[in-house]
């Protein structure tokens, strides 16, 4: 496993976006757990790095690995329901990168942020499919919340989970 040290997290570039929006729909749309009919909102990063602050994990050669959307508020942030809540969303790692701590690195990254603009909790929701996120979020004490989960459209049901950070 590639040691957290390793991996970098920083804010993505324009010249990034490219590689996030063909990674996410690989990850998400080629990898069963999102429709075909998603695909064009994953790939809008441009609109993505407008409305939440777009993270990118690059491994000790500067290769982008991984993309994860932190949403401090707004309205990119369905889930939340007080402006004590911050959440992420579209977190997602290159198949070649994973078990080397990339995707726990994006979040450590979104709760350290949530902590500095003050939130108290970190919200996100996840498919019922994603069950390796489900693992992942677990192990870093996120806990569901099911009177939360819900349903943007019909035949899409997401679990909502939470982390306190203060």
């Amino acid at each position: 496993m590639l040691p957290l040290s390793a991996v970098r997290i920083g804010p993505a570039l324009p010249a990034d976006h490219d590689r996030i929006a063909a990674l996410t729909v690989q990850v998400y749309v080629d990898g069963g757990l999102a429709s075909a009919g998603y695909a064009a909102e994953l790939a809008d990063v441009a609109r993505r790095a407008r409305v939440a602050e777009l993270l990118v994990a690059r491994d000790e050669a500067g290769e982008l690995i991984g993309s994860v959307a932190f949403v401090p508020g707004g309205d990119f942030g369905e889930v939340l329901e007080s402006p004590d809540e911050a959440g992420f969303r579209m977190l997602v790692v290159d198949p070649r990168a994973r078990g080397r701590g990339v995707g726990a690195a994006l979040v450590h990254e979104c709760l350290t942020r949530a902590r500095e603009a003050g939130r108290r909790r970190v919200v996100i929701s996840t498919g019922t499919r994603m069950t390796a996120a489900h693992r992942l979020y677990e192990r870093l004490g996120f806990t569901r919340l099911p009177e939360r989960d819900w349903t943007p459209v019909p035949g899409v049901d997401l679990l909502v989970y939470a982390r306190e950070v203060c």
